[in-house]
């Protein structure tokens, strides 16, 4: 099973732009899920694959009502809509005063969606655009059920500084208190820095030691180009070469290197690790471009 969850402490480091985009290079089928309290930004930037807008009434607002009757990991797909360049999406929420309509669901939907690698219909992995959190956040009642949380971070000093104390704290919370780089617990605590690509290995290796010297139980698995190009790319604002935009060539690393480490724990019957693409519905190859195939051409996704 595999449910990532993508988060971040402070500011805007763009944490839907890197969900979308490593579940646009994402190797399996993929469901990306707008599990923000605060609310989604897809529907008001995405184009639905029938080339209209997005029902902003289909996806976690509409599964809160199934999800209290029990929820099925294959009910989910009732509650995904396609966006126009082929990738999956579970449509947030509109307004954060909507989450009290999820209260006490949350560990529901992420038992649901770590088991959605599993089921024998529709087999995805999970990537869960959780936004930003804090200590109260009710997206953390998911990452109990995930096999990765991302903390996603800029690398000025005071965000460094941020993601080295929210990976510390929930590491106290995950697992029962700080641990050592040698013993770190599940679900793992990644960090993933945004940054210039001209020294993104020293920043990494820096970050990396930091968090290690402070016990807090997490590691830096990777780092995602500081590209606002890209971005604009992906959010469909600017026409241009997606797959050659640094964006996506630096978040293909990423995806690369955690399965590498984590792919054959991920691996699910009918979703071979190594694919070169997404699979489709029962089991094809997802057609046409866009994120989700090789053009990744005329997707509009989110940066936040």
């Amino acid at each position: 099973m595999a449910l990532i969850a993508l988060a971040a402490d402070k500011g805007s480091p763009g944490v839907t732009t890197a969900a979308v985009a490593l579940a646009a290079v994402w190797p399996r089928r993929v469901l990306l899920a707008e599990t923000d309290p605060a609310g989604g930004d897809l529907v008001y930037r995405s184009a639905a694959a029938h080339g209209g807008p997005l029902n902003p009434n289909t996806g976690m607002l509409s599964i809160a009502a199934t999800a209290r009757r029990g929820l099925v990991p294959d009910q989910l797909w009732d509650h995904v809509q396609p966006l126009s360049g082929g990738l999956e999406v579970l449509v947030g929420l509109g307004i954060s005063e909507q989450a009290a309509g999820l209260a006490g669901l949350w560990p529901t939907l992420g038992r649901a969606f770590a088991s959605l690698a599993d089921s024998p219909n529709a087999p995805a992995d999970v990537i869960a655009d959780c936004g930003r959190i804090s200590g109260d956040s009710p997206a953390t009642e998911l990452f109990p059920h995930a096999s990765l949380v991302l903390l996603l971070s800029r690398t000025e000093p005071e965000a460094i500084a941020r993601v080295r104390d929210r990976a510390a704290a929930l590491s106290h919370k995950l697992h029962g208190g700080s641990r050592g780089a040698s013993s770190l617990g599940m679900p793992l605590i990644g960090v993933v820095l945004v940054a210039d690509t001209n020294n993104a290995a020293k920043l990494s290796g820096q970050v990396n030691d930091m968090l290690v010297h402070a016990q807090t139980g997490a590691r830096v698995v990777g780092t995602i180009a500081d590209d606002p190009a890209g971005a604009d790319q992906l959010a469909g604002r600017r026409r241009g070469r997606l797959e050659k935009s640094l964006l996506i060539r630096s978040t293909r690393k990423v995806t690369s290197d955690l399965y590498q480490q984590f792919g054959a724990a991920w691996s699910v019957p009918g979703g071979p690790t190594g694919a070169t693409g997404p699979v489709g519905p029962a089991g094809h190859g997802a057609a046409g471009p866009g994120p989700a195939g090789t053009g990744m051409s005329g997707h509009a996704g989110a940066g936040r």
